[in-house]
């Protein structure tokens, strides 16, 4: 009988210890986690596995081709509107939930939040914040489910790292009595194949592995410099108004440089130094240059990072790690 980790769902095998599900013989028969998921529950310990979007495509297509509710998890913090390789497959009717309502300024209105949803291109039919460390709106988000479910299966879809396995772990936790828990962490590929969880007899949440963004800085860092760029709490912006040419640095991870008269406004972990100079040209000139030319009121967002919010147009140049996306859109907030 195929067995697979209730954690990550790869399926437990005892052969090769580098592939997914690797589990020692002995532990076989008694053991509901894979040697990985053991290690990065009990120990913390993260073993990086190499995979790319190619081996979760057919798991896309397979909700494609369902008429099944899938909830698409998205990290408010890093809203990005093009949703390419989801939209190819799915069609399905989508509730879109935004995560980590908790790290964003509660003087922002919910529903300003919300209007993100009228620009992704997809049959979504709802929408819902919420926050999984602070609990929040979790009864609206499953009274949403049961009203636009089509069956008792429900696919939870997402990119790395929106926190889809911690959401799916406070629902159960909340509201049913169940002694299981999804396996988290901050890393992309925790979540290796898709995990169906029997709720009750109307509810299957089945959970896929997060779809990857290559150009999320998470990607480029070590895992101490991620737990300091990751917010744990409300973010405590900064604003400035620029009047002559100057730079802002985002400790050694970003270099912005504005040239124009404008008001920005940053968005990032409160424990990323952010430090206001005139332009060091010896400072970071070696990352990678993005010339970037802005209308009023947009948006600069550095995948993983955070996002700056200027008021009028202008010339922006920024410098960040190579490989890291830095993308326009119009004022989240």
């Amino acid at each position: 009988m195929i067995k697979k980790c209730i954690g990550c769902g790869a399926i437990l095998q005892t052969e090769e210890i580098a592939m997914d599900g690797y589990i020692q013989k002995q532990n076989y028969d008694n053991s509901l986690f894979c040697e990985r998921c053991f290690k990065i529950r009990n120990y913390g310990e993260y073993k990086v596995m190499e995979k790319t979007n190619q081996d979760f495509l057919p798991i896309l297509q397979k909700i494609g081709k369902t008429n099944d509710l899938v909830i698409l998890v998205v990290d408010i913090f890093n809203v990005n509107n093009q949703l390419d390789e989801i939209k190819k497959y799915i069609e399905n009717p989508v509730l879109l939930v935004l995560t980590k309502r908790d790290i964003l300024p509660l003087s922002v209105y919910d529903e300003k939040l919300k209007k993100v949803s009228t620009k992704m291109g997809m049959n979504i039919v709802d929408t819902v914040l919420i926050s999984s460390y602070k609990n929040t709106n979790f009864d609206e988000l499953m009274n949403k489910i049961y009203s636009y479910k089509t069956s008792k299966n429900v696919y939870v879809i997402g990119y790395t790292n929106a926190g889809k396995s911690t959401m799916i772990n406070k629902i159960i936790y909340n509201y049913f009595n169940q002694d299981m828990e999804i396996t988290t962490s901050m890393l992309p590929s925790t979540t290796l194949d898709s995990i169906e969880i029997k709720l009750s007899d109307e509810l299957t949440i089945i959970d896929t592995p997060g779809i990857l963004n290559m150009g999320d800085i998470c990607h480029f860092v070590d895992i101490k410099t991620l737990k300091k760029i990751t917010p744990k709490k409300e973010i405590k912006p900064i604003t400035y108004q620029i009047k002559a040419a100057q730079s802002i640095l985002l400790d050694d991870l970003a270099r912005i440089d504005l040239e124009d008269n404008n008001n920005v406004t940053i968005y990032v972990s409160n424990q990323v130094k952010i430090e206001r100079t005139f332009h060091p040209k010896d400072k970071l000139q070696v990352f990678e240059k993005h010339e970037l030319h802005l209308q009023p009121h947009q948006d600069i967002v550095i995948s993983g990072l955070g996002f700056l919010k200027f008021t009028n147009k202008g010339n922006i140049t920024i410098y960040t790690i190579p490989g890291v996306h830095v993308f326009v859109r119009d004022n989240l907030i």
